[in-house]
């Protein structure tokens, strides 16, 4: 199973392990270009600025040039040799291998290797992939320069060097902590995601990848992001591990004034879990990459809002300020609540963001798409700025990314360990089931359920039903909401818990639709 658009030569449904490159290895790699030129950051910025004042003229492939025309089987056979990666041939921590353009990759990047400050452009060859037989009616020489590319690191075994980090299309990217394997994606940047108009979506257009140390346990990237609207400089430091952070250093000069732009913006799949098993008649318990939504309030609050799959499209906002962190979670990580022996979603990475300094005023949005599939990601969520960003202006966001399992900084009071829902015995009611566990207090309430008490609204339609209880089998503290939505066709319901009159728990959102 190929996951959504990523190249089968590469993920072989997911296992990192098929991109291995050898440690040792003689490797004959690409040689850059003779001419090199000074690079730094501020520089990067400079260029970026300067470029905003110009129209936006993308470099694209020409319609008749015949790497448009692969379909998916033949891209997947060009396939980059692993005996050709940058660096491959040294004992550096980190190698690069790269992507070929064509099928859906036609707008092609520039790579730049850059060692003591100085920049040299990785030119595009033939010599570093394996094209397959059938592929004698392409001329790969006019290609223009490479898709995208890889990063590897010895991240599970000091024995071998493993693929953690990928860029490829648009502004996207992925990463993954220790035994992981690829689901949810970033990007650099979300323009007009649901706004009038069609969504926008930025490009990174030039790569500049500083040559690690002997002994660096990092690695540092710049891209120029072009677009439309906006032009931007970007600094990601990598620091891959059992948790992969990556400190993002984002610029963005617009070429116009933008409304709705989604800083830190990620991507991921939910099709169907225990709130909504009905709707698919699959042997699967669960199929999603992500199964919530983690906000940390500027207040404090942790709020956990589930994930839907919703039969039109909803958009849904919190917060109003900064926040200390939000994120898509995959909580599920035992392979039995999945039961997925090929696409292994219980071994699908966490993403969390931390903004570093004052973003200001803003909120989360979260957008939720219908889907039918699991190779379509449906759902989008990032931050959103209060107020637009103008035209000649510079914007600076900084924040961190933590890729892996478990949660960053996971609630002293416990968390919401599973939702269920489905239709109340006895009435046109929906039930819906939230079982919390762990947190500072779990052994008083376990103790004293009783002392445990339920807070629930609903937007719309009326709540007839408030009960908990402790799960004797799991330890895990067990509320039942049942909501008559009357004649809503939606309804915001939030469940808050007290003992002795104190906040317990995550505060529970969920948006019921018809």
């Amino acid at each position: 199973m190929t996951h959504r658009g990523w190249p089968a030569f590469c993920l072989v449904t997911g296992l990192l392990a098929a991109c291995v490159a050898p440690v040792g290895g003689v490797m004959a790699q690409p040689v850059p270009e003779s001419e090199g030129r000074n690079f730094s950051h501020q520089w990067l910025e400079e260029h970026a600025r300067e470029l905003s004042t110009r129209p936006y003229t993308p470099e694209v492939m020409s319609d008749d040039n015949p790497l448009r025309s692969l379909d998916y089987d033949d891209y997947r056979r060009i396939v980059f040799d692993p005996d050709e990666a940058v660096w491959g041939n040294t004992d550096l921590p980190f190698h690069l291998q790269l992507f070929h353009p064509g099928f859906l990759h036609t707008t092609p990047v520039d790579i730049h290797l850059v060692t003591e400050g100085t920049a040299r452009r990785l030119p595009f060859t033939t010599d570093v992939f394996r094209y397959h037989e059938s592929l004698t009616d392409i001329d790969p020489t006019d290609a223009g320069g490479h898709a995208g590319f890889r990063v590897h690191h010895p991240i599970n075994t000091p024995e071998r060097h493993e693929e953690f980090l990928v860029f490829l299309g648009a502004s996207y990217f992925r990463s993954v902590g220790g035994g992981q394997f690829y689901g949810l994606s970033a990007r650099g940047l979300a323009v007009n995601t649901v706004g009038p108009g069609g969504e926008e979506f930025p490009r990174f257009s030039d790569f500049w990848i500083e040559r690690p140390a002997d002994d660096a346990d990092t690695i540092i990237l710049h891209a120029l992001l072009d677009s439309p609207s906006v032009t931007g400089a970007y600094r990601f430091t990598a620091s891959p591990g059992e948790r992969t952070r990556i400190d993002v250093e984002a610029t963005l000069y617009p070429r116009r004034d933008m409304e709705r732009v989604g800083v830190a913006p990620l991507t991921s799949m939910f099709l169907f879990d225990a709130t909504n098993p009905a709707r698919f008649d699959d042997f699967r318990r669960a199929v999603h990459d992500s199964d919530g939504l983690k906000i940390i309030g500027g207040n404090g609050e942790h709020i956990w809002r589930p994930l839907a799959n919703p039969g039109t499209l909803q958009v849904s906002s919190f917060g109003a300020d900064t926040p200390g962190g939000f994120g898509l979670l995959q909580r599920n990580q035992a392979f039995e609540q999945f039961n997925d022996d090929e696409a292994r979603y219980d071994r699908r990475p966490s993403l969390w963001i931390e903004p570093l300094g004052d973003w200001g005023d803003g909120h989360v949005e979260l957008v939720e798409i219908p889907a039918v599939e699991e190779v379509h990601d449906n759902i989008v969520a990032y931050w959103q700025p209060a107020k637009e960003l103008e035209t000649g202006q510079a914007y600076q966001y900084g924040y961190r990314m933590y890729w892996g399992t478990g949660e960053r900084r996971p609630p002293s009071q416990g968390r919401v360990r599973e939702t269920s829902a489905g239709a109340a015995s006895g009435s046109g009611d929906r039930l819906f089931v939230i079982d919390y566990s762990g947190g500072d207090q779990i052994a008083d309430v376990r103790s004293d359920p009783q002392a445990v008490r339920v807070r629930a609204t609903t937007s719309h339609g009326r709540i007839t039903d408030i009960s908990s209880t402790l799960v004797e089998a799991t330890g895990d503290y067990r509320v039942y909401i049942k909501l008559d939505p009357e004649s809503a066709d939606l309804a915001e319901l939030r469940v808050r818990l007290y003992v002795d009159d104190q906040p317990w728990g995550e505060t529970w959102l969920y948006r019921w639709t018809r």
